[in-house]
This record gives structure tokens, sequence and C-alpha cells, in this order.
């Protein structure tokens, strides 16, 4: 093979891997964006009346964007995002999974588009790494994550892939 059909197969090559990577990307966004819109949380109570219904209050525009390495302690990171205007003060508000852990975030101010990472690991905190410091892994694929206000409101609640 001479080096001009040699460079074209390489090119076509990446042409290729480019557009299978790009469509499995967009699929995989595109899925992913429906499984995380805020959820509808119920109370389970025996008594019909006493069911309870409860959103993420959306004055504040903070979101959970996204759960990494859900089940490897060591990798677990939970992305927290404003993207209001101004800042938010995070001092406080506390990240929780369905099985009672709670993370309490430390004196923090986010500024618009501003992100922090929760750290499950142990690990020393910067402004835009925090540590949970817990020994095992908290989170799992298809339970929820919560972020709570300091007052207890539910503000944002992102599904674990």
């Amino acid at each position: 093979m001479d080096r001009q059909k040699i460079f074209y197969y390489l090119l076509l090559n990446v042409f290729v891997s480019a557009c299978v990577t790009g469509t499995i990307l967009f699929w995989y966004d595109r899925n992913s964006r429906a499984v995380n819109q805020p959820t509808v949380l119920q109370a389970v109570s025996s008594d019909p009346a006493a069911v309870v219904t409860s959103s993420p209050k959306t004055d504040i525009a903070v979101k959970i964007s996204s759960v990494v390495g859900a089940g490897a302690k060591d990798a677990e990171i939970v992305v927290v995002k404003f993207e209001g205007e101004d800042q938010l003060d995070l001092t406080n508000w506390q990240l929780k999974d369905e099985d009672g852990n709670t993370f309490k975030f430390p004196k923090l101010i986010l500024y618009t588009n501003g992100a922090v990472q929760v750290h499950t690991a142990t690990g020393t905190d910067t402004v835009i790494d925090l540590y949970w410091g817990i020994g095992s892994a908290v989170w799992s694929s298809g339970e929820n994550a919560q972020l709570f206000d300091t007052q207890g409101n539910l503000r944002a609640v992102y599904r674990v892939p």
C-alpha cells in the first residue's frame, strides 16, 4: 500500500470514529436529560389522604448537574452548580441520598455559573472541591441525590444514572 492510500484510510477512520462517538454522546445526553428531570417525591402512607407531594423549589437556580463514579468511593463526585444571578451562599445546605447519608456544606459561596464538586472520599477542601470523608461509597444507580437549603426545602433532585 502506498502512503497516499494509508493517509486516506486513516482519515476515513478518524471521521467514522468521530461520527460514531458524537452520535453516542448525543443519544446519551438526550436520554440522560429525560431521566434527570426534577422528580416528584411522595411520602408513602397507609392513609391515602396523608400522601404529600413535593417538588424542588425553583426560585433559586441551583442544580445537581451530575453524579460521577457511583459505587466507587474514591471516584464518586457530585457536582452542584449555581446558574442564577449574583451569588448563592451554600453554608449549611445539605446533600442527601435515599439511605440517610447527609453531607453538610461548610461556609461556601457560589457565584453565577459557579460549581463545586463534592467527593465521597477523604481529602482537603478547596473552593471547588469538597470532601465528605465517608468510609464507603454513597451513591448507587437509580437513587436520587437531593439538595436541601438551610430551611429544609428541597432545591434540586438528580437521579443517579
